[in-house]
């Protein structure tokens, strides 16, 4: 997997401060139709295998979660209602081109994992504009106790509404997640997994105006949202 460029203006804008183990495993690999799991799977649907692997030990701000099973759903889409301060949105994740980073998403929602959470990071700058969200300590530096391979192909791009996976530039992802409510510049380097709805769409519009208090510019870059956003609930929707 590609680790994070240096040197872009905005390569790095979205690198959760969680970094995790440097040791990147194999990505997801394909397995033949089987039972599913409690991701949603049922018989006859395409499943993937999937690798947790252990985040970087010794963070404080690390939650203890055990990971999803290993054989994942890898066809089809799931949604996800995320309920916050600021409206409703809805998350439709994209199991078949990132079948991981959605098992893990829907995995740690159907635990309560960010329920009360904040959205720690909102940027506004010229070619990034996005909300971050996904550590249930608030702080940028917490996740699960595991994490999974970045699933890349270097096609990505991120047009508004798009959901994709931040990550520390190690390769791996965990629960850090950011929306984009604006067309952003970034290198293909982070996991696309799903859209925002039309209506979580309107909801960021409204944290883009409301703006952001700068404390981590110039490096990373934006801040905490100046009208705090917090994640109360985010809901598996259906099977």
């Amino acid at each position: 997997m590609r680790p994070a460029r240096a040197g872009a203006g905005v390569t790095g804008a979205l690198l959760a401060l969680s970094a995790c183990t440097g040791t990147v495993p194999g990505s997801a690999s394909p397995v033949p139709d089987g039972t599913g799991d409690a991701a949603g799977g049922g018989a006859g649907t395409a499943t993937v295998a999937c690798e947790w692997v252990a985040a970087r030990s010794g963070n404080p701000y690390a939650v203890e979660v055990a990971p999803p099973d290993d054989e994942v759903p890898a066809e089809g889409t799931a949604a996800l209602r995320m309920t916050t301060s600021l409206g409703e949105l809805t998350l439709t994740l994209d199991r078949a081109g990132a079948p991981c980073a959605a098992a893990s998403m829907l995995h740690l929602a159907a635990q309560g994992f960010f329920d009360g959470s904040s959205c720690h990071r909102q940027v506004d700058s010229e070619g990034l504009q996005v909300l971050q969200c996904g550590d249930p300590t608030g702080t940028g530096a917490g996740g699960p106790t595991y994490a999974f391979p970045t699933d890349v192909d270097g096609d990505e791009t991120y047009p508004r509404g798009t959901v994709a996976m931040a990550n520390s530039g190690q390769g791996l992802d965990g629960s850090q997640f950011f929306l984009v409510w604006g067309d952003s510049s970034l290198p293909p380097d982070y996991t696309v997994v799903g859209t925002v709805d039309d209506g979580g769409l309107a909801v960021l519009d409204v944290v883009a105006a409301n703006g952001n208090d700068g404390s981590l510019d110039p490096s990373p870059g934006g801040g905490a949202p100046t009208v705090p956003v917090t994640v109360t609930s985010m809901t598996p929707v259906g099977g």
